[in-house]
């Protein structure tokens, strides 16, 4: 039985974690899989959007523990391929040009939190709980830290990485994991498609580069240059003319057709 299922609905591409009777707790051949499926993704043009959501009552307990000491005796060399395998995931998951949003229902710990910290909209229901436990089994969030540190900031980070204590759904807002909790997940899932699907997937792929250029360094006169050149080039593309053109002729432009 596959570990992730590819659920499509028109331009939206469901990549659903299915391996519900561990808590969709991943190992290398689920990694290898979701991996697999966001590559593939990223180069189907028909796919506008990616939802990665669970199946059963866990998003996801992170990496499965037999897994992990299966690992424990293999040496650092091997240790560091295996270790490459999540973090080429996360890497894959973040960078993606298209936009992601993760949907959260039940548990969310370690790499789980990860997962949701690389997608670009997170939502999750009152019921859903976080935790960065590695500390506590002797481990450290190594490969999902740059992503968690960007969603929730290096002064939350010192706290729940340290203790790995667990936080709920509310928390998890305040701290920017969640953009929103919501009752109906499915239904949240479909207004924020929605909303995604009007974007052109050409102004959305430069977008998402954009945020991760301006989101790092001090806005000089080098940032400045670079954000200017970046709307010059993107003004005369084909897009963004239909775009400007669609909306003086009051028409839908021809990526929501």
């Amino acid at each position: 039985m596959s570990r992730v299922l590819k659920e499509r609905n028109g331009p939206v591409l469901r990549l659903v974690l299915n391996r519900p009777e561990k808590h969709n707790a991943f190992d290398e051949v689920q990694i290898d899989e979701l991996t697999r499926a966001i590559d593939e993704a990223e180069n189907d043009p028909s796919v506008r959007l990616l939802v990665l959501t669970a199946n059963g009552k866990s998003f996801s307990a992170g990496a499965d523990l037999d897994w992990m000491r299966r690992m424990a005796a293999f040496s650092e060399e091997e240790n560091l391929a295996d270790a490459g395998r999540l973090a080429l995931l996360l890497q894959r998951l973040n960078f993606i040009p298209k936009p992601t949003i993760a949907a959260v229902q039940g548990a969310a710990v370690g790499g789980g939190v990860g997962l949701v910290s690389a997608c670009d909209i997170a939502v999750g229901t009152a019921q859903a709980v976080f935790g960065l436990t590695e500390v506590r089994i002797g481990l450290i969030p190594a490969t999902i830290g740059p992503y968690v540190v960007q969603a929730i900031g290096e002064r939350a980070a010192r706290r729940y990485f340290l203790t790995g204590e667990r936080f709920d759904a509310a928390t998890a807002r305040e701290l920017g994991l969640l953009h929103e909790v919501v009752e109906d997940l499915e239904a949240a899932v479909a207004r924020y498609s929605e909303m995604l699907l009007q974007g052109g997937p050409e102004a959305q792929a430069a977008t998402k580069k954009l945020i991760r250029r301006v989101g790092r360094g001090p806005i000089n006169v080098a940032m400045i240059e670079d954000t200017a050149a970046r709307i010059a080039k993107v003004r005369k593309g084909a897009e963004a003319r239909e775009g400007i053109a669609a909306f003086f002729e009051k028409r839908k432009p021809g990526w929501q057709s």
